[in-house]
């Protein structure tokens, strides 16, 4: 009985041994990246971002991402160039989480407005086609519009501003491609609804010219005289180069501009 207790007192004196110290050979556990560590992967991410070397980059942001801090000055400037970085390399939505990041943790940074813009950038990218399926288009409108609300007057805004502008255009053409696909396959009554609201919705965009001829020669198919004629008097306000849509309305006969004496155009 004796020798069972000291075998026992001694495998508890050694399990606290154990304890107390660490075998040799084994690694201390990881108190993570040093700040020196930290400072010397930033400087050679940056440096590797300002020369495109995207996979150097990333790499060594992501040492940074895994101990800087969110009070460290640099994170928010992190993120944003962790974003620049996946939307160069083709990551589009993993960049819009980066830039969203940005915008969001911390509203009123200065990188917040132009974050904001590259996540709708990085959406528009993804928008190659603007005839087929439109949710990374109407995903982009909607965070530039995001911008205009939350960050009125500054760059951002002024920017987002210009890529709505470049995006209604892609709409555009996407309706028009819709309304031409009922005109070649002879649906008038369809493709006059779509040319009427393409020319509602987007007046000046560079396909609405081509739409007018369109929708000029629709009426004259099915014999829409009251709609020609207000189509072609329409034409003849804003669209007066005879070399343009108007030369589609000879003969068409509509009110002037007081719609009071009627004239052929």
């Amino acid at each position: 009985m004796r020798g069972i207790l000291i075998i026992i007192a001694g495998a508890a004196l050694l399990g606290g041994a154990c304890g107390r110290s660490r075998p040799a050979g084994l690694p201390e556990a990881s108190a993570g990246p040093s700040a020196a560590a930290l400072d010397s992967a930033w400087t050679r991410g940056e440096r590797a971002f300002r020369s495109g070397k995207w996979s150097a980059a990333q790499r060594d942001f992501d040492r940074v991402a895994a101990g800087i801090p969110s009070t460290d000055p640099r994170y928010q400037q992190l993120h944003f160039y962790l974003g620049e970085v996946l939307l160069a390399q083709g990551q589009h939505l993993m960049a819009v989480r980066e830039f969203r990041r940005v915008a969001d943790e911390r509203p009123e940074d200065r990188l917040a407005p132009d974050a904001l813009v590259r996540a709708g950038d990085a959406y528009t990218e993804l928008w190659r086609r603007p005839e087929l399926d439109p949710t990374y288009g109407e995903s982009a409108r909607s965070v530039y519009q995001e911008v205009l609300t939350r960050y009125p007057g500054t760059q951002g805004a002024r920017r987002a501003t210009l890529q709505l502008g470049a995006l209604a255009e892609q709409f555009a053409f996407k309706e028009y491609k819709n309304a031409l696909f009922y005109f070649r396959y002879k649906a008038y009554d369809s493709a006059i609804l779509l040319f009427r609201a393409l020319l509602a919705q987007y007046p000046r965009a560079a396909v609405a010219p081509q739409a007018l001829e369109k929708l000029v020669r629709s009426y004259q198919i099915l014999n829409y005289a009251e709609d020609l004629r207000e189509t072609c008097g329409y034409i003849a306000e804003y669209y007066p180069d005879p070399a343009g849509p108007r030369r589609h309305c000879a003969g068409v006969t509509v009110a002037d501009s007081s719609g009071t004496e009627p004239e052929s155009r």
